[in-house]
């Protein structure tokens, strides 16, 4: 086995998502110590994700005890739009909190990013589809009606799917 490892300038990079050959690995400040990233030989495509920002993709070649470094460098996505004045307040409770966050097929962050007295995420008046998403857990899916100028509060719980590996 070979192992990645990740290194970040700043915290939107460190709070990224990472997808190893199409599979959420975690983000990037908590892949390390006993959650740090063995791959076996072989090719391998890593994707980094981040609201606001351009995704990033490198393809590596892994080698039987080496150790690679990739540095996280985000660009911002000039293409994007921010929600309006209008904007709704939505605080999501996620279990377990490293789920990734997706709203209309955009990554948005990881659980632990909305929830908590002083964390939420503002989402465009109208109707949005809201996935979380994590290896090992039933993906939730869901279509929410944003109202304008509002606020609102979700808890979800992710099920442990059938085939998740046994805890170790």
């Amino acid at each position: 086995m070979g192992e990645v490892r990740f290194t970040a300038d700043n915290q939107d990079e460190r709070d990224s998502g990472v997808w190893i050959d199409g599979k959420y690995a975690g983000y990037v400040k908590e892949l390390k110590g006993d959650r740090k990233v063995m791959l076996s030989p072989g090719e391998h495509e890593i994707l980094i994700r981040q609201a606001g920002y351009k995704d990033l993709t490198k393809k590596i070649v892994v080698a039987p005890e080496q150790v690679q470094t990739i540095a996280v460098v985000l660009e911002e996505n000039p293409k994007l739009t921010y929600p309006g004045s209008d904007a709704t307040e939505l605080r999501l409770d996620i279990q377990p909190k490293r789920a990734a966050v997706f709203v209309d097929d955009g990554y948005m962050g990881h659980g632990g990013d909305f929830g908590g007295r002083f964390h939420s995420m503002l989402v465009s008046p109208g109707k949005h589809r809201l996935k979380v998403t994590l290896d090992g857990y039933k993906p939730y899916e869901t279509v929410i009606d944003a109202v304008a100028s509002s606020k609102s509060q979700m808890k979800i719980v992710l099920e442990k799917s059938n085939d998740a590996p046994p805890a170790q």
